[in-house]
């Protein structure tokens, strides 16, 4: 099995990175979000070792990751409300669907063949470094294998990916937690989420006047879309005041559980906290994980949308 290299935020680290990137490899990088799975959004080669790494799907699509407006711009159309998001929230953990530029220089399989391309510019400064270093767009889903718990720390990525791909570049812990929300920009205008996250309908009203529709379109369009995803080993049961016998508490607020998202009750700390605990639960061997209820408010939508998920039925 080949040695995936651990590597550091310095400049010469992202250098050797980029490196990695150029030769087709595979690196694991941080984002204010969680661990992205980065690899040559330009390459066909690529884009198929991220789907084989990962064992994902081939109808769910990737998200390229750009560190420019230019760049973005490069790839996809931008109508008027899609520059008024991306004014207001980039760099940050929002993702736009966006009309795919003809010629874009990204692999079909990103797109997953449809005529769309999720882009986001990310916050995290190492995510943003090394995006500059490789000089050009970068597809990363979550470090993770395909439906498991998304990777906040760099110990998560090689639990599921060690020996599979190239390198992660360890940036610490993520700040936010959760994935990114994801709306989807058609030409006229119309503004569909996607897929909740931190940043919720209320702060876009507020910062851009749109008023997001819900999504009425059947399919996938962007990751995260999938049923079952996010699934620790344990099984999982929602809204629990009083866990069974034979069930860990996932607690919300002054509950007594070693396994407490937020004791203060505070959804961002819970937020940051959720995938670091579903793994910590896997490692101690949870079999059947009860789990308090969250306000369905501000991110708690997000949290909930992870926790309906990875409650939900599995393959």
């Amino acid at each position: 099995m080949a040695t995936t290299l651990r590597l550091g935020s310095d400049s010469a680290s992202l250098d050797r990175a980029a490196e990695l990137l150029r030769a087709g490899q595979l690196v694991a990088m941080p984002t204010e979000t969680v661990y992205g799975l980065a690899g040559d959004a330009g390459s066909d080669a690529a884009v198929e070792a991220i789907y084989a790494a990962k064992g994902r799907p081939s109808h769910n699509p990737l998200i390229a990751h750009v560190g420019s407006m230019q760049m973005a711009e490069s790839l996809a159309d931008f109508p008027p409300e899609a520059l008024a998001l991306a004014a207001a929230f980039w760099p940050g953990p929002l993702t736009l669907v966006l009309p795919r530029r003809a010629g874009a220089a990204v692999a079909q399989r990103v797109t997953a063949g449809l005529p769309t391309l999720a882009l986001r510019m990310p916050a995290h400064p190492v995510a943003r470094a090394l995006i500059n270093s490789f000089g050009g767009p970068l597809a990363a889903p979550s470090a993770n294998p395909s439906g498991r718990i998304s990777p906040t720390e760099p110990g998560h990525v090689l639990a599921g990916l060690d020996g599979r791909i190239g390198a992660v570049v360890d940036g610490g812990a993520c700040s936010v937690g959760l994935e990114s929300t994801i709306l989807a920009v058609a030409p006229d205008g119309r503004v569909r989420l996607l897929r909740p996250g931190s940043i919720g309908a209320e702060e876009i009203l507020s910062a851009t006047g749109l008023i997001l529709s819900e999504n009425d379109q059947a399919g996938i369009e962007a990751p995260g879309q999938m049923l079952s995803h996010y699934a620790p080993r344990g099984a999982v049961r929602l809204d629990v005041t009083t866990p069974a016998p034979d069930e860990t508490l996932l607690g919300f607020g002054p509950v007594e559980t070693p396994y407490n998202l937020s004791p203060a009750g505070e959804l961002a700390e819970a937020a940051a906290r959720l995938f670091a605990l579903l793994h910590q639960m896997d490692q101690d061997g949870v079999e059947r994980i009860a789990v308090s209820p969250i306000p369905e408010t501000g991110i708690g939508r997000a949290i909930n949308d992870r926790l309906r998920r990875a409650a939900a039925p599995r393959d």
